[in-house]
């Protein structure tokens, strides 16, 4: 049944592992050791990783797998309008609509429901999950690399009842690529990626410091100039050379107009969009981002023009 539904979405362009929901018992214990030595920054730690369960969810406690699911992924522009002015900006391949997950879930659904297998949503650390399952490797900038994907990769986890067969399980490790390159550890404006660990700082990564909620304001070392995307950030994906056969794919343009501008400027709530800037919302994968846009988009309203 694996190779069968392995195969199903293959042909869709997707890749997967099915892995043993044992295994992530010892992806907790390598997140406790490494907290454990000093490794992880604290607030990053409590932050991102502090609250990882290792045990099936109460709505499937019999969970017997877990699914993982790279998914292709485009960039997005989005151009927003203010006083008549258009400000384009980015939205990197890793944040992608939540339809992506309902989609795959239904068609994950669909094929192991003749078979009487379910799936519901997992919380995981899907990178770490898919290196050390040999779904993918690991780049110097800490972001997980698929083949035929590069790091342009949405990852989606599922708990299933489905029972395992033989996975790999391996040791984390780079790309060979990486160990004659440092092209990404140049383009990072803020020294998040060292030379003398392969470890990324993450305290230090621009990604972590503009997914904070409106009210938190950005670090005083943090240059304005630096940030080139609405939400999170590209330049050592844009700078890769695994990526350049990647770089020319983009999604359609979507346009906010100066009145749906000044809703997400305003903090506007989701209840309170009208429905059209809702979808619109969906489509880019912002609307479970809106606590943070306002803080991002006043950053990127005072960008300077770029000339066309």
């Amino acid at each position: 049944m694996v190779n069968l539904l392995s195969a199903r979405l293959k042909s869709r362009g997707y890749a997967v592992r099915v892995v043993p929901v044992r295994r992530l018992e010892e992806l907790k214990g390598e997140i406790e050791h490494r907290h454990s030595e000093g490794v992880f920054d604290e607030d990053f730690y409590c932050e991102w990783l502090a609250g990882f369960d290792s045990a099936p969810p109460e709505a499937m406690p019999q969970a017997r797998t877990v699914i993982l699911v790279a998914v292709p992924q485009f960039r997005r522009r989005v151009v927003f309008s203010r006083d008549g002015q258009d400000h384009p900006a980015v939205i990197p391949p890793t944040y992608f609509e939540a339809g992506t997950r309902i989609r795959l879930r239904r068609l994950l659904a669909r094929r192991l429901r003749p078979a009487r297998y379910r799936v519901v949503g997992a919380r995981v650390p899907k990178k770490l999950l898919a290196v050390r399952s040999g779904l993918a490797e690991y780049g110097r900038n800490n972001l997980a690399y698929i083949p035929e994907m590069g790091s342009f990769v949405g990852l989606v986890a599922f708990y299933s009842d489905l029972p395992a067969e033989a996975e790999p399980w391996v040791e984390p490790r780079m790309m060979e690529r990486c160990s004659t390159c440092s092209e990404c550890r140049r383009r990072c404006p803020t020294g998040a990626i060292p030379s003398e660990r392969f470890l990324l700082r993450a305290e230090r990564c621009l990604t972590l410091h503009n997914e904070h909620p409106a009210s938190t304001p950005f670090p005083a070392w943090v240059d304005p100039s630096w940030h080139g995307c609405l939400i999170g950030c590209l330049r050592c994906q844009e700078a890769c050379p695994e990526n350049r056969g990647y770089l020319d794919r983009f999604g359609d343009t979507v346009r906010f107009s100066g009145k749906e501008t000044q809703w997400l400027l305003q903090g506007t709530p989701a209840e309170g969009l009208p429905a059209r800037l809702m979808r619109k919302l969906k489509r880019t994968g912002l609307l479970e981002l809106l606590e943070v846009l306002p803080r991002n988009l006043r950053v990127t309203l005072a960008q300077p023009e770029t000339p066309s």
